[in-house]
């Protein structure tokens, strides 16, 4: 009688959680900094860029937070995840950042990606632009909810952690975020383009 085979194993490639990292970073590994600075890189500029509203100054926070991570490390105690206390780290230096550094850069067109065809490139570039030129302008406690919870999805408790405030004061704070939001952007219209003359030849 012959015998069935066992089954093949299963190839499977584990990926190191956060916390694996962090704790390995912690103890001095390179490589275990590195993988964590490379997981979040995107997101810290993202964040960056999303409550100071100018990529030069997103670039500087990014490589604030990069340069200092692993210092910061020891005073991650695990409470949070790494991920909601990686956003405060952010949202806290770029606050500081904005204080002492005013920016007199704007986002432009170039700074986001577009989709569909060139026409509605230009009005989602032109829409984007606008709308996040409306969230730098917002006080900074009505901005951070907004940007923490509207744009990278946070829940109400892990906003309020980030914040240091109540899940009441950050459903009170994005309630006016959005309401100042929508009044800012409610006579946007796009700038009709202007049509080039056309040429004959000659």
């Amino acid at each position: 009688m012959l015998s069935t085979p066992p089954p093949a194993a299963a190839d499977v490639t584990l990926v190191p959680t956060d916390r694996f990292l962090v704790d390995r970073a912690r103890d001095g590994d390179r490589e275990a900094h590195a993988a964590l600075v490379r997981r979040h890189r995107q997101r810290i500029y993202r964040v960056a860029l999303q409550v100071l509203g100018c990529p030069a100054d997103a670039d500087d926070v990014t490589q604030d937070v990069v340069i200092h991570l692993a210092t910061a490390l020891a005073r991650f105690d695990g409470t949070a995840s790494f991920t909601t206390w990686l956003h405060r780290v952010v949202v806290n230096r770029s606050l500081n950042h904005r204080r002492a550094h005013p920016s007199t850069s704007e986002i432009t067109e170039h700074t986001h990606p577009h989709s569909r065809g060139p026409e509605h490139a230009v009005v989602t570039a032109a829409e984007v632009t606008a709308g996040l030129r409306a969230i730098a302008a917002l006080p900074d406690e009505l901005r951070a909810p907004l940007v923490l919870i509207q744009l990278e999805g946070m829940s109400y408790r892990e906003a309020a952690a980030v914040t240091g405030v109540s899940e009441a004061t950050v459903r009170g704070r994005l309630a006016r975020a959005r309401c100042r939001l929508a009044a800012a952007m409610a006579d946007w219209t796009p700038v009709p383009a202007v049509p080039r003359p056309a040429r004959h030849a000659g």
